[in-house]
């Protein structure tokens, strides 16, 4: 797989925006690295619903982009207070 250094940055700081948003949304203990992962996997999860929907998914780096990320970073964070209960969340 070829990720051309701009993309990689793109999705660096599109996770890490979204990661930290949905953090504010629903808070745990996952820190930096942890938010822009789940913003990254968040673009994923978020990117498969707006196109199962109809809807277009990501766009590179935009608003929209960071919108669909932070959808599918706030199920990524619902889904694992689910599997967890309320342990590694801070309150």
């Amino acid at each position: 797989m070829n990720i051309e250094p701009m993309g990689l940055i793109a999705w660096l700081v599109v996770g890490g925006i979204a990661g930290w948003l949905a953090n504010m949304v629903i808070p745990s203990s996952l820190g930096l690295i942890g938010a822009i992962i789940t913003g990254i996997v968040g673009g994923l999860i978020g990117g498969f619903l707006f196109r199962t929907i109809g809807e277009v998914g990501m766009t590179g780096f935009s608003i929209w982009s960071v919108f669909v990320a932070f959808v599918g970073a706030i199920v990524l964070l619902y889904l694992i207070r689910l599997v967890n209960g309320r342990r590694g969340t801070r309150t």
